[in-house]
């Protein structure tokens, strides 16, 4: 019987099942359908780091102890510390951009024992949330990014910058702290009302998803215009979002894992890269932060909730 190890930043371990969240739903239902059903011929050891990036190192040093078949982690953070903890172990992750973030030298060969899914798609990705957060808040003048220091000092934060110098517009980050709690988004939006920001991008950190109701709640509260990575912020309320399809993502890696199981070498499975993007718009929240959003941008959208 097969041994994965999953390991989140922040998920809680609960929502890492078939009857827990969707993206979790998608991922094992994927598993059975090739071939691995936990309980019969795999077993999946779940841990979670809570938000709280000091733990992650005790949380490497803890699963590689157990020597799994298998560690699927999901953050470029986490990647990194297993793939310095073992280069025997297999591992599949969802990450940022593996390149800049020093997990692999290219995407299509990876080599060593890392291989996964980037929901980092360059930096046309970025520039356009910032392209559609414009079109929609045209009265805007002072964005910013929230996220980790990381996120802006990457090639992200490099494509949002010049993209807010084409559109003339201010932006800066809005950096978390390094524990990323309830309390630390508190204190973000807390010093962004302060700075009178009206804009706001949300990175692409696996954490933004599991906080995602948290996030939606405060932007409604501070009534800032925000574009969030995940259409699961949308659902729940946040204006609108411009994203790679999780679920597809989620899929992928399990396909890649049972690939792994199986005995292909990570080395030889490119990491995969999402081409497809949905651009969502809440049109109810919208009305409720008096934004008219132009009809040129709501005919691009691919699904408008009204």
């Amino acid at each position: 019987m097969k041994r994965v190890a999953i390991v989140s930043p922040a998920t809680a371990v609960g929502d890492m099942s078939i009857t827990g969240s969707r993206i979790y739903q998608a991922f094992f239902e994927e598993l059975v359908r090739v071939g691995y059903i936990e309980g019969q011929n795999l077993v999946v050891e779940r841990y979670s780091g809570g938000g709280r990036t000091e733990r992650y190192a005790g949380l490497v040093r803890d699963v590689v102890s157990t020597s799994p078949d298998l560690i699927f982690p999901v953050s470029t953070v986490l990647a990194l510390g297993f793939k310095m903890a073992t280069s025997m172990i297999p591992i599949v992750a969802i990450t940022g951009d593996p390149v800049t973030g020093g997990l692999v030298k290219s995407l299509a060969r990876p080599g060593g024992n890392i291989t996964g899914v980037t929901v980092d798609a360059g930096s046309a990705l970025h520039g356009k949330r910032v392209e559609f957060l414009v079109e929609a808040t045209p009265k805007s003048s002072n964005a910013r990014l929230l996220g980790s220091q990381s996120s802006w000092d990457g090639t992200g934060g490099a494509a949002i910058r010049e993209a807010a110098r084409q559109l003339g517009i201010s932006f800066a980050i809005a950096r978390l702290d390094e524990e990323i709690t309830e309390a630390a988004y508190q204190r973000a939006f807390h010093a962004m009302e302060r700075d009178r920001v009206d804009a706001l991008v949300v990175a692409d950190q696996p954490e933004h998803f599991t906080y995602r109701r948290l996030l939606v709640e405060l932007a409604a509260k501070y009534r800032i215009p925000t574009i969030y990575p995940f259409r699961e912020h949308v659902e729940l309320g946040g204006l609108m979002s411009y994203s790679a399809d999780l679920l597809d993502i989620y899929r992928r890696v399990a396909n890649q894992i049972a690939e792994v199981l199986k005995g292909k070498n990570t080395a030889e499975i490119p990491f995969y890269q999402p081409t497809k993007f949905e651009l969502i718009i809440n049109l109810r929240t919208a009305n409720a932060l008096d934004l008219t959003v132009p009809p040129a941008l709501l005919a691009r959208a691919d699904e408008v909730i009204d």
